[in-house]
């Protein structure tokens, strides 16, 4: 099957073509054919990128002002008989929809329907700035493939088999059973992916073991896994919550949002964009968001650079420490994400004092580990730890084959919660 994979932003577009079937996806045989994205929705410069594997970039550009337009302008390139890699668009067999936030109305991949559509209208009070555009993005696809079925994936399906003692907050219950105000998770398409081929690399069946994966990029989140199943993850009612990120504050004191909004006169607003887009590693260091700068920064001898990598790397610490204790136990740990796959010194870091929990690092395959797949533990660690490159698009794919196929899991709560 040719599954095309889509994320649609407020502005953008980005965009795959994947080649897959149940015996590729076990096989790991999985072919992606081009990416690309449309960015500038909305703007007379819009410019799209195509990427297919051997040749040289496509770029254009041209005024693009919705989505629909977008999409029926990545669908000419890729069919597009000199730079596209479709003899047309009946070539494609499916489409696979990212969904940022399912609630708890999805526990799992979905084939779309006008009952879909609706109840993903209504999570979008709870995720008002991506479920929006990933609707238009679908109804765009929609209209220009309306006789292939589309499936949404979702970002929080895969942590809905939290329990109530993971996933509730310290507040009246009321406020959970009238807003559904509970922790959701998100990175969940790139934590299932990282479990699965962790565990293939180690030919293991994931659900039989103890897992824990490290997604860390910009956004940053953990996953705790038990027996195949997400019990708890960083990330709670928004992204926010947990890891220091690139500009997120993760965990703090929540009485701080009503004292910063006395003393500084600060807004809900002004209080919520500081939390979102000028703390993190940005906010400590005031230097950069971007881990590549602060290890070089912290080198040159910057103290803020330091002390930002060095609470980025104490929390990823806490955070395994926590959910080992959470499971009893831990059998490996799965480092993915740009940071996660490309920064040896915050693995290194990060894994530093953890020898009583059977983690034993090879520090000279660690430091040589970038960018790739591997294990960076020794032989007589008794938790192994590998770096796996996530791919969340061929996530998408997969559930799509999964879905028409009948054999899409389900993560379901292990029990629910009545007023």
């Amino acid at each position: 099957m040719k599954i095309l994979v889509l994320n649609s932003g407020s502005s953008s577009v980005k965009f795959q073509v994947i080649e897959t079937d149940l015996e590729r996806m076990n096989a790991h045989e999985d072919r992606t054919l081009a990416t690309g994205q449309v960015e500038k929705i909305g703007l007379d410069d819009s410019r799209l990128v195509l990427n297919v594997p051997g040749r040289k970039p496509v770029a254009d550009y041209r005024e693009i002002l919705e989505h629909r337009a977008a999409i029926e302008w990545a669908l000419r390139v890729l069919s597009d008989p000199l730079n596209g890699i479709l003899d047309g668009v009946d070539d494609i067999d499916a489409v696979g929809h990212r969904v940022v936030h399912g609630g708890e109305a999805f526990a799992s991949s979905v084939i779309m329907t006008p009952d879909v559509v609706q109840q993903i209208e209504e999570c979008s009070v709870l995720a008002p700035l991506h479920n929006p555009p990933n609707l238009r993005g679908y109804q765009a696809a929609y209209a220009a493939l309306p006789d292939v079925p589309h499936i949404a994936v979702f970002d929080t399906a895969f942590h809905q088999t939290m329990s109530p003692h993971a996933f509730l907050y310290g507040i009246p219950f009321q406020l959970y059973t009238k807003h559904a105000l509970r922790k959701y998770g998100f990175h969940g398409t790139s934590h299932r992916y990282v479990a699965f081929r962790g565990s293939q690399i180690l030919d293991w069946d994931k659900g039989d073991k103890k897992l824990i994966t490290v997604h860390l990029g910009n956004g940053c989140s953990l996953a705790a896994i038990d027996h195949g199943k997400s019990v708890d993850t960083s990330m709670g009612f928004t992204p926010l919550e947990g890891l220091l990120m690139g500009t997120r504050t993760g965990d703090m004191d929540p009485a701080i949002v009503p004292w910063l909004m006395a003393m500084e006169e600060m807004t809900l607003h002004q209080v919520n964009t500081m939390m979102n887009k000028h703390s993190g590693l940005y906010g400590v260091s005031g230097v950069s968001s971007d881990m590549r700068e602060l290890v070089e920064a912290r080198a040159d001898g910057h103290q803020r650079a330091d002390v930002a990598f060095r609470m980025f790397c104490y929390r990823v610490k806490k955070y395994i420490g926590a959910y080992a204790a959470a499971m009893g136990g831990v059998d490996a740990v799965f480092f993915t994400g740009g940071i996660g796959e490309n920064s040896p010194e915050v693995r290194e870091w990060a894994l530093g004092g953890l020898e009583y929990m059977g983690i034993e690092v090879d520090t000279e395959i660690n430091a040589t580990l970038v960018g790739g797949e591997g294990e960076i533990t020794t032989e007589d660690s008794r938790a192994r730890v590998l770096v796996v490159p996530t791919n969340e698009e061929k996530t998408i794919a997969r559930d799509v084959v999964r879905v028409l196929n009948g054999i899409m899991p389900t993560f379901e709560p292990p029990e629910t919660v009545t007023p």
